[in-house]
């Protein structure tokens, strides 16, 4: 992104002089907020990831000289970020297919790096989280205010231009948002400066790659989420990987990014690709084995297995009780086996537990990751029955249990957010946010 004449300029694309000054207010904002310090030094070093050291290989970049030092030689660094599941998930398929390559995934989450990192995302997402959950509580909100600002194509019924322009003009399908992160992600520079200016990165979130590119990273490719073309997922200077081909064709032209309607300059070819879903190495290398599971145990009228995800925002909470309430019938006569994943939020499992206190005795509990991988590999050839409950006391384990239990049931219950994309049958069910209608479409192709 270049400052010309006043003016930010994306890929041959001018901002106003108007929106551009907004872009370094906002972020003149944040670093007043955040108490920015622009000469801030990071070092940095490597310790084994407690969660995915055993699966991937997986080593964490930390803040702090104690570890072993990072060795640019057949690694790659991963970049990802706590904004629901998703982004973990991306990256996991990323450290997954490293690792199958030979490589040495090294995890850089920004929310371990003490500083104006932690402190700024934090601060986003618990806006996007509450946002999140308000959808799901108000279909008027849902209807009129989140679809708007997560699509870019409503207008609020009732008010004038001026005012639509600005409620709904955040949405992330615009330039002129894209422009805004990319001037809160330069605040990251000086971590990601610390980092070897041509060393790999794989990002899962356009954060990371924004504040790779700001850093001076010239290796960077952004593994691109969604099936809904919005414009502050684009980072001049870096690649950009794209699931589907209806968002390759509205990122290549930039459908829809300008909030006036006028055509854009496109987003050049070489900084775009079509590469497909972004899923773990194990899930695809194994495909035609657990299709041919599931056809053995359909064949065999063994309890059709589902599994219910709960998303990283914990939305959701009363449609996950009005559908285990509907099986509960179907686990009794042995139809159904349910396995619900409540992530890592315990506070909805002290709900639910509540709620299902009259089936206690159809229940099993599955609170570590050692007992869900034990349990996984127990039903890969061997019966499975009941109402079983995931939870765990961290993301990592939270997002990859369902990953890792996937390859052994039959069907996945699940919001159309990435889990879109993942090789298994599914049922969606309501999505939080317009752009996940998208990745429902997806997924029926």
């Amino acid at each position: 992104m270049k400052l010309e004449d006043g003016q930010f300029v994306v890929y041959g694309n001018k901002l106003s002089k108007s929106k551009t000054r907004k872009a370094i207010q906002w972020q003149n904002m944040l670093a007043r907020k955040f108490n920015y310090d622009p000469n801030e030094k990071y070092t940095l070093s490597l310790e084994d990831n407690p969660y995915g050291g055993e699966i991937f290989g997986l080593k964490d970049i930390l803040r702090h000289d104690r570890g072993e030092e990072i060795n640019t030689e057949n690694s790659v660094v991963i970049g990802t970020i706590r904004m629901g599941f998703g982004h973990y998930r991306i990256a996991m398929a990323g450290a997954s297919a490293a690792r199958a390559m030979g490589f040495t995934p090294l995890w850089l989450d920004l929310l371990a790096i003490p500083g104006i990192t932690t402190d700024v995302i934090n601060w986003c997402n618990t806006w996007y989280s509450r946002f999140s959950r308000a959808s799901q509580r108000s279909d008027v909100f849902n209807q009129h205010v989140w679809e708007s600002v997560t699509t870019g194509n409503r207008t609020l019924p009732g008010l004038n231009a001026v005012l639509n322009n600005w409620i709904v003009g955040w949405p992330w399908r615009f330039l002129k948002t894209n422009v805004k992160d990319y001037k809160m992600s330069e605040l990251f520079e000086n971590l990601y400066g610390a980092l070897p200016t041509e060393q790999p990165i794989l990002t899962s979130h356009m954060w990371n790659a924004m504040g790779a590119v700001a850093g001076g990273m010239t290796n960077v490719v952004d593994m691109m989420f969604d099936n809904w073309p919005m414009a502050f997922q684009l980072t001049e200077g870096a690649k950009h990987a794209v699931q589907g081909p209806a968002g390759y064709y509205g990122f290549r032209v930039m459908r829809g990014f300008n909030d006036k309607g006028s055509i854009m300059n496109p987003t050049p070819s070489d900084a775009l690709f079509f590469t497909g879903q972004h899923v773990d190495h194990e899930l695809v290398e194994n495909i035609e084995v657990d299709c041919a599971a599931r056809l053995r145990r359909m064949r065999n009228n063994e309890p059709r297995r589902y599994l219910i995800t709960m998303g990283g925002a914990g939305a959701q909470r009363e449609l996950f009780k009005a559908m285990i309430e509907h099986c509960i019938p179907l686990i009794k006569q042995d139809k159904v086996t349910l396995f619900v994943n409540l992530g890592d939020h315990a506070n909805n499992w002290e709900w639910l537990e509540a709620e299902m206190a009259e089936y206690k005795d159809l229940l099993q509990t599955h609170f570590t990751w050692e007992d869900t991988r034990a349990f996984a590999d127990s039903i890969r050839e061997g019966a499975g029955s009941g109402l079983h409950v995931f939870l765990f006391d961290n993301t990592f384990h939270a997002v990859y249990a369902s990953n890792y239990l996937m390859r052994v049931v039959d069907i996945l219950i699940t919001k159309p957010s990435e889990l879109a994309f993942y090789p298994i049958p599914k049922i969606f069910n309501e999505r939080v946010g317009g752009h996940e209608m998208w990745g429902a479409i997806r997924g029926a192709e």
